[in-house]
């Protein structure tokens, strides 16, 4: 495996996971052997109407225009998901065995896990998709609960719009569980929301994408700065170097409370696949300590990686940092 790594490839630096095709084709590798008579064409028309969804071809919609939770992103996660999915079942017993059909429900789900981001067009009052992230997973279940039956997978609705929201924290993993009467479904749940964690935090340029456009995501969505129904202001984040400042201490919770709590250590299926390793924990960890350096020396200029956004929107980042000023002026000046 490389020392380093292309901005938009994935931890082995062998799939350009901001391209639709070349992760369509990776996941295909991945599911065709292991599911010898899987019916690919669901996956493929799913793959084909997310990227003409994301790019703003679909009527009714805008094109995705949040800068953090970009196509790179998504398709990032997929491919996690993808390895996770053919890991678990490379090693399982045969009766607890996913089999073709839910492995494909669980990836399409995570191929749209965000799709509540983007904005539909009769929505006039939004500007940003960010706006949506403290509803965007219910959107999301929404969403699939309309898609899935026109890929002939109408009887997975159910099952689809709970475990989606494994992937945020509208809904309480306990209350998302007792609701699935399969446990292979709740598993399904698990290496989704464990893709969603482990692949943002193995990106190379996890660090620059969180100063300079999560934190912008989370002044329009409401979190870094949320308001009270008093009027009252609570500054969770003042910064996108306070948000760094706050990463290692996210990381080892997320690792502790999610990881190896809710999701009880499911990438660890991962390392089947790679004689016993694991690239994204590797990735996830050097990230932190570098993190680490850089807050004790407080030099910031280590972190000068300006990866490409890819998104529906022209100039998407001097975009979003208008909205992100324009709002903190209303919040302050209120």
């Amino acid at each position: 495996m490389p020392n380093t790594r292309r901005s938009d490839y994935d931890v082995t630096d062998t799939v350009q996971v901001s391209s639709t095709a070349a992760v369509r084709e990776a996941v295909e590798a991945l599911f065709q052997p292991t599911w010898p008579d899987i019916a690919l064409a669901p996956l493929q028309r799913s793959f084909e109407h997310f990227e003409l969804l994301f790019a703003g071809q679909v009527p009714g919609y805008h094109g995705v225009d949040t800068v953090y939770h970009d196509r790179q992103h998504t398709l990032d996660i997929t491919l996690a998901l993808a390895r996770l999915l053919v890991g678990y079942e490379r090693q399982a017993e045969p009766r607890e065995r996913l089999g073709a059909e839910r492995a494909v429900v669980g990836l399409i789900t995570g191929l749209f896990h965000d799709v509540g981001y983007l904005r539909r067009t009769d929505e006039r009052e939004s500007r940003n998709g960010a706006e949506f992230t403290l509803v965007h997973v219910s959107r999301g279940a929404r969403f699939l609960e309309e898609f899935l039956p026109r890929v002939g997978l109408g009887r997975w609705v159910a099952v689809a719009r709970e475990i989606i929201h494994f992937t945020g924290y509208e809904v309480p993993g306990a209350q998302i569980e007792a609701r699935l009467s399969d446990p292979r479904d709740v598993l399904i749940g698990h290496l989704l929301g464990t893709a969603d964690m482990i692949a943002q935090m193995a990106d190379r340029c996890y660090l620059e994408k969180c100063r300079d456009r999560l934190y912008a995501e989370f002044v329009l969505g409401g979190v870094a700065v949320p308001i009270s129904s008093t009027g009252d202001r609570e500054v969770r984040y003042a910064s996108g170097l306070d948000l760094l400042r706050q990463t290692p201490e996210f990381a080892t919770e997320t690792r502790k409370k999610r990881l190896d709590g809710e999701f009880r250590s499911a990438y660890r299926y991962l390392e089947v696949l790679y004689g016993g390793r694991n690239p994204y924990i590797e990735a996830i960890e050097r990230n932190i300590n570098f993190l680490r350096r850089v807050l004790r020396s407080e030099n910031w200029r280590l972190l000068r990686r300006r990866p490409p956004v890819f998104a529906a929107t022209s100039d998407p980042m001097s975009t979003m940092r208008g909205l992100m000023i324009n709002y903190l002026k209303r919040v302050w000046s209120g």
